[in-house]
């Protein structure tokens, strides 16, 4: 099982930064109001899990060949 709630942070902040980037072009697309929402809802939810009031984990199954799983016995960050 890994926690995703750092990442989630992060990516979020980046979809922010990339939503004001092109503020004009997405105010054109679906209108003010709207992207003010998607920016509120998103910077919200970046400070949710950046103080760890918000999580996200994932869990990796397999199904086993015998009496091995085949994974590693610890996960590899590269």
């Amino acid at each position: 099982m890994e926690s995703l709630r750092e990442h989630y942070a992060l990516t979020l902040r980046r979809w922010v930064a990339n939503l004001e980037d092109s503020w004009d072009a997405c105010v054109n697309e679906a209108g003010a109001a709207r992207a003010r929402i998607w920016r509120l809802y998103m910077a919200a939810s970046a400070l949710q899990f950046e103080t760890n009031r918000n999580q996200v984990h994932q869990v990796l199954a397999v199904k086993p060949d015998g009496d091995r799983s085949g994974m590693p016995l610890r996960a590899t960050f590269e």
